[in-house]
């Protein structure tokens, strides 16, 4: 298959324990998925970028696995950002309208309008995503243009995160020979992939368990209404669980995925794993037990906290479709249940959908961020690709502002 730019689409998910690259193919049909590489990833910590080198080397492994895979030359990715530096605010702005019928100059001076709030100079506007317009006191509009009034309002969200922690993430891809497309939320990103519309509209909150952090996004009225990031994730588990047992990491990894389990009362009593010792002492017999005992304070808490959040941001008694899991770390047993006790909602696993080609190979709640970034970046064609050091960031801003126009009218 020869590398068409036009429709391959690039998914770079780079996650504290593994770097994944998933090519997308825009068909008449949809979007299939043609190639996908994955690698250990060694340079982050709790989802950000702590050693380049080792980033670099993460990226360029998976990219090259999904270049075999796919036949083609990756050039562009749509990369993800998480970590706990991010943050997530709702902003209103409200303009009068010019001409008495609403126009995209109207709709860009009050996406202006709302976007002007105070952003300390060592951060970075990731997304300005639009909730909904008023129009005189007329609500829920969707798409304002060529409506009459006299004065229009917009409600948006805004996401930003660290200038420094998006300049890594940027340099990582550069110095692999890749460019960025853009930089995209990771919660963002698998929302893209693993929910349905109806969900979005009834009221949803989505919770991405990866290695290093857990990502919340929550909508309403097909809408997203709240972002955050706890540094909290399946790494918290394989730590605690080597600490618990007294075994390597490695093996403590291993152990997680092959015995773990969230709840205690989904073990049987007499249910025995094989625990490997530290500096070459020999392997002990434990209960199965033992270890769901270690894992369910350790995800009960990440599911406390996730709660507090939601419940802080002010929207748990509207998220009526209830929580989706989804990041390597929910492939856990046990999870869906031990969550459904703690956010009192009905609660499921989120795996990729509505796409084609291998869904067999992507069919798992790991690949929900990078199938996101394909997705969204199937939406977003037509953004220019930035480096650093291109003009200032309000410059990018600006330049985003304008793709994010392509991207909803």
């Amino acid at each position: 298959m020869s590398n068409n730019k036009e429709n391959l689409i690039v998914g770079l998910d780079i996650g504290t324990t593994k770097i994944c690259a998933i090519v997308g193919s825009l068909t008449d049909e949809g979007l299939d998925i043609v190639g996908i590489g994955t690698s250990p990833s060694q340079g982050l910590r709790k989802g950000v970028v702590i050693n380049i080198e080792s980033t670099v080397g993460a990226i360029q492994k998976a990219l090259r696995e999904a270049e075999l895979m796919a036949g083609c030359e990756i050039k562009n990715v749509f990369a993800g950002i998480a970590g706990g530096h991010i943050r997530g605010m709702n902003s209103q702005g409200v303009i009068a309208v010019k001409n008495r019928e609403v126009t995209n100059d109207d709709v860009r001076r009050v996406i202006d309008a709302a976007k002007a709030i105070a952003i300390p100079m060592d951060r970075e506007v990731i997304h300005i995503l639009p909730q909904e317009f008023i129009i005189d006191d007329q609500d829920g509009i969707k798409e304002p243009l060529g409506m009459s009034g006299v004065r229009l309002e917009a409600k948006v969200h805004i996401v930003t995160g660290a200038v420094a922690s998006a300049q890594n993430i940027i340099k990582s891809c550069n110095r692999s020979g890749v460019d960025v497309g853009d930089i995209v939320l990771e919660q963002l990103a698998s929302s893209e992939a693993v929910l349905s519309d109806d969900e979005k509209e009834l009221g949803v909150a989505i919770l991405d368990i990866g290695g290093g952090t857990t990502d919340i996004a929550i909508f309403v009225d097909g809408a997203i209404k709240h972002t955050s990031v706890l540094s909290l994730g399946g790494n918290h588990l394989t730590n605690d669980i080597a600490v618990g047992l007294r075994t390597p990491m490695a093996e403590a990894e291993k152990i997680k995925q092959t015995y773990g389990c969230s709840l205690t009362s989904m073990v049987g009593k007499d249910e025995t794993i094989e625990v490997p010792s530290v500096g070459g002492r020999e392997p002990r017999i434990l209960s199965r037990q033992l270890l769901a005992e270690i894992l369910e304070p350790r995800v009960e808490e990440i599911f406390t906290l996730a709660n507090r959040e939601i419940v802080k941001s002010g929207y748990e008694d509207v998220i009526a479709s209830g929580v989706v899991l989804t990041g390597g770390t929910c492939i856990l047993p046990g999870m869906p249940e031990l969550a459904e006790q703690i956010f009192n909602l009905p609660v499921r696993r989120g795996v990729p959908r509505d796409i084609g080609g291998l869904t067999d190979v992507v069919n798992s709640p790991i690949y929900a961020t990078g199938v996101g970034l394909v997705k969204y970046g199937s939406r977003n064609l037509h953004t220019s690709n930035f480096k650093i050091g291109q003009g200032n960031v309000f410059d990018k801003v600006i330049r985003r502002m304008k793709e994010w126009f392509g991207e909803f009218f």
